[in-house]
């Protein structure tokens, strides 16, 4: 494996930019600031881990990264699965389980599999984003109603807890602060001449400046920010810890996979001549939650609403994102005993805010207008986001969707009879196989034209088709011009058929077989078996046809001497 073509390149920066990216850096650590705080007091471990994780990862994502734009740090997507594993096994936990995600996308990129994921199919993504959105969303009413309810690993659980809770003990402050951001955000970022200024940041220093009125003197707010990030320190590991976990931090990398991608596709898009390396970009994001993980923080990744911030802030090159990790470590240097005085309500009334414009409602429309299948594995998926939790509906998602895949597949292979005297030309046919069909005059001569994929998902029907309809027959033409690929399974119907075939006295010729299935049968033995000295296999219908014909004329010249 070259290790080489992971590694930064000289070629990624261009310091004559240095201004620019200085700008959009600080506008991205500005936007970024509040959701790092949401986030991580979301999730259960505290706001200081929120922010040194956005430090580390957005630096070092930065540094060793395939996009020259992404912004890293903790996401809604990753606070989905992360909270579950704080309440099963604590906070110190998070540590361990970045450094085994973080190794497991190292892998992934040292095997090129980066390409590979954008194979996840778009209602599995669309499903799970709209379900994220809406636990993100229901994860802040503890914050916006002020209330504290028992633990669980269900969000609906605690969210109908909450509500409960705060019917029975109403207590307006939280409630009033989370209004006034939420609104201050949704108008301000409304108004064009002011989207110049992120809104997310008018809105926490609108919501914090309300809150000190002498009203909310009782109201919860940010605890536990240090001055600075903390020093490196190995978390505690065990054989056991890191089996315990391995199935949750797969689900991880996964997720940070397919986020960062997502992200870096986003960010291609709106850029002219800028494409990502995929295979770079898990390198980065790997050896990120690595970093994040010797120092105490929370699995990270590719942060979609951020980048998008870093792109639209003129960022020219990586370095943006690093001076957005810079800005941030000064933030906390300088003005962390200022973080304190920002309300819970704050963060609760901007997360809701984000997470309604997660949603992807236009996507959501295509894909339930699409196709059945599509739809039921969106529908499933976010069901089962929502429900459960977003490892489980990763996993049912996937299995769903290539269910369906393979029951559509299936679908796609026909083998259609063609009796060839008289038979109707099909629209397959050359000019010359017209001709020669019409012109045989026999009908014990069967041809079946096959299209599509022999798969494991099809050979049954492969095999069904052809033999029902060989009473009477003494030759059958298999014509597989239009078969691309053949599996293991469909390579096995097809030498139980011609067994079959044989057995009845038929013949079996066959034409046009495509070069995959060739290979197939070649190097397995197969066409040897079916078809003695490959006598019986042709390259086109047109020399099968004239085979079979001077085949049964051997057989008529026979019959009469036969006793």
């Amino acid at each position: 494996m070259n290790f080489a073509r992971l590694l930064p390149r000289s070629s990624d920066y261009r310091f004559e930019f240095l201004r620019a990216d200085l700008v959009s850096g600080a506008t991205v650590a500005v936007v970024a600031l509040p959701l790092a705080l949401g986030f991580a007091v979301s999730t259960g471990v505290g706001a200081a881990v929120g922010v040194t994780t956005a430090i580390v990862a957005g630096i070092v994502a930065a540094l060793f990264g395939g996009s020259n734009f992404q912004v890293s740090g903790p996401t809604g997507a990753m606070t989905v699965v992360l909270i579950p594993i704080v309440a099963q096994r604590g906070p110190e936990a998070l540590p361990l389980v970045a450094i085994v995600a973080g190794l497991l996308l190292v892998a992934m990129a040292s095997a090129g599999l980066g390409r590979y994921v954008g194979f996840v199919p778009w209602p599995v993504i669309t499903g799970f984003t709209n379900g994220i959105a809406v636990i993100i969303f229901l994860q802040q009413l503890p914050l916006v109603l002020g209330f504290t309810p028992e633990p669980a690993e269900s969000t609906l659980v605690v969210a109908t807890r909450t509500v409960r809770g705060f019917l029975e003990s109403p207590a307006a402050q939280a409630v009033v602060i989370a209004a006034i951001t939420a609104a201050v955000m949704i108008v301000w970022s409304r108004v064009r001449r002011l989207r110049t200024i992120p809104a997310s940041m008018i809105a926490l220093l609108a919501g914090t400046g309300v809150s000190l009125l002498g009203w909310f003197d009782g109201i919860a707010r940010v605890t536990g920010i240090p001055r600075g990030v903390p020093m490196p320190d190995l978390p505690l590991l065990s054989v056991g810890g890191v089996v315990d976990i391995a199935r949750v931090a797969v689900v991880i990398a996964i997720l940070a996979a397919l986020e960062s991608l997502l992200s870096a596709v986003v960010a291609d898009g709106q850029t002219i001549e800028e494409r990502h390396d995929p295979d770079r970009e898990l390198f980065g994001q790997g050896l990120a939650n690595v970093a994040v993980g010797f120092f105490g923080g929370m699995p990270a990744t590719g942060a979609l609403a951020r980048t998008a911030v870093n792109v639209r802030s003129g960022a020219k090159t990586r370095l943006a994102s690093v001076f957005h990790g810079v800005v941030l470590l000064a933030i906390l240097l300088f003005l962390a005993p200022l973080a304190t005085r920002i309300p819970l309500a704050v963060l609760g009334g901007i997360l809701m805010v984000v997470a309604y414009r997660m949603v992807e409602s236009h996507a959501a429309r295509t894909i339930l207008r699409s196709t059945r299948s599509d739809a039921f594995v969106l529908v499933l998926t976010m069901g089962v986001t929502i429900v459960f939790d977003l490892i489980l509906a990763v996993e049912v998602g996937m299995i769903a969707a290539g269910f369906l895949f393979v029951v559509r597949m299936s679908q796609m292979l026909s083998v259609d009879p063609e009796v060839l005297s008289g038979s109707m030309p099909s629209h397959h046919d050359t000019s010359a196989e017209i001709r020669e069909e019409a012109a045989l005059g026999r009908e014990d001569i069967l041809a079946f034209r096959i299209d599509g994929p022999v798969f494991f998902g099809a050979a049954a029907q492969f095999f069904d088709q052809v033999l029902k309809e060989t009473p009477g027959i003494k030759i059958v033409i298999l014509r597989m011009r239009r078969v691309p690929v053949m599996d293991a399974t469909g390579l096995t119907a097809l030498e139980g058929l011609v067994e079959a075939l044989e057995r009845r006295h038929i013949l079996v010729l066959m034409s046009g077989i495509q070069p995959q299935p060739m290979e197939m049968l070649e190097r397995t033995g197969v066409l040897d078996k079916i078809s003695r000295n490959r006598d019986h296999v042709f390259v086109t219908s047109e020399e099968a046809i004239e085979h079979a014909r001077i085949h049964l004329r051997r057989e008529d010249h026979r019959s009469p001497e036969r006793p």
